[in-house]
């Protein structure tokens, strides 16, 4: 069971090492499919210096503009104030605090990889984000 936030609505932290594509692809993606019921965020235990171009281009081929963002350090004050924290293949880094739900969702990594295979992760995230918000916010 979700627990709904101060403001009302459920929350979700997205982690992955470096918040450069995964992380960041999951948050739009629940960002633009929410359209405002869930409040959103994203991290990385170990961020990298920008954004993967190619994850801001297959985003953007849908009409979801993530070129604006940039990767951000995971903290655990972060953690502490979601209701759901997914990782994305940082393994253990994300601290862990009773009472939050966590997910583990296995995709692979779109460093360095061509626009055609991150299109395919981006829609596998798309799928698991799809699924969650059913879940959190019907």
């Amino acid at each position: 069971m979700i627990v709904a936030e101060v403001s009302g609505k459920p929350s979700v932290l997205f982690v992955c090492v470096h918040n450069a594509g995964r992380s960041q692809m999951a948050a739009a993606w629940l960002a633009h499919l929410a359209g405002g019921r869930v409040a959103v965020r994203s991290a990385g235990s170990d961020p990298g210096g920008a954004v993967n171009p190619i994850a801001v281009e297959v985003m953007a081929e849908l009409g979801i503009d993530i070129s604006a963002e940039s990767p951000k350090a995971l903290a655990a004050d972060v953690v502490r104030e979601v209701d759901v924290c997914i990782t994305m293949g940082c393994g253990d880094a994300c601290p862990v605090f009773p009472g939050k739900r966590y997910l583990d969702w296995k995709v692979d990594d779109p460093s360095g990889l061509g626009p055609e295979a991150v299109r395919a992760i981006r829609d596998e995230i798309r799928v698991l984000v799809e699924g969650l918000l059913e879940e959190i916010a019907p």
